[in-house]
């Protein structure tokens, strides 16, 4: 059975292959793109990518840029013909091919909000996210799949909220007023759920596949802008640029 990347990438070589870019070279870095480059001086210190566990891949297509988060990160120049060919089986080759789709969608107009907010942009982004759900899914109950805890901490105030998270230095300990639960509380946080918000980040690191069942699910963040453009999901991310 085909994992979703798998399915993605059918999609969009069509595409790539339709618009006459699959032998147009793409370059992707991971080390220049400090934490204050990627998401500037937000409020409080517990973002992923702040703990050094995380960098943000960034490619550049045609002046378009694209991004992914990814626990394996490195630099990649090659065609987009090179990329489609990666065997997607480890997060460096999957972050490669995440960041590219990004880049090229937002380049040939199929996607937009493709760069992270910075500063307050993430606390502003979470205090829009209650409403949006609200208007949205009603009165729900909540699992939020990774750990963005401005997040945590807006719905913490208006819904009942579970949070799963796979850094073991998070599972168990409280974060802005939600306990971390791990992978042993996924299955059940998933069956209590109305509605499942989860990052981006999933797709990048090949973690998707069982979030997407009957629930609805509200994707978040840069890492999942062009694949949701390609599937037709939901995605919040409104102070993207």
């Amino acid at each position: 059975m085909k994992s979703i990347m798998d399915v993605v990438r059918d999609r969009v070589v069509p595409v790539w292959e339709e618009q006459g870019v699959m032998n147009e070279s793409i370059t992707i870095q991971a080390g220049p793109l400090t934490v204050e480059q990627a998401i500037g001086k937000p409020d409080g210190r517990d973002f992923p990518i702040q703990k050094g566990k995380e960098k943000l891949m960034e490619a550049r297509f045609r002046g378009a840029k694209g991004q992914a988060f990814t626990d394996q990160y490195g630099d990649y120049s090659g065609t987009l013909a090179d990329i489609v060919s990666l065997s997607l089986d480890d997060n460096f080759h999957r972050a490669v091919f995440v960041a590219a789709l990004n880049a090229v969608s937002r380049s040939l107009e199929m996607v937009g909000n493709t760069i992270h907010c910075k500063d307050c942009g993430p606390k502003e982004c979470a205090e829009k996210l209650p409403q949006y759900i609200r208007d949205r899914y009603g009165n729900c109950r909540i699992t939020q799949v990774g750990l963005q805890p401005a997040m945590a901490e807006a719905l913490n105030a208006a819904f009942e909220v579970r949070l799963l998270d796979l850094d073991p230095d998070n599972i168990g300990k409280v974060k802005r007023g939600v306990l971390v639960e791990g992978e042993d509380a996924a299955a059940e946080a998933l069956e209590w759920a109305d509605v499942l918000l989860v990052t981006g980040t999933t797709f990048a690191n090949g973690t998707i596949d069982p979030f997407l069942g009957e629930k609805p699910v509200l994707f978040y963040g840069t890492t999942i802008a062009g694949a949701a453009g390609v599937m037709g999901w939901e995605r919040f991310c409104p102070q993207s640029t």
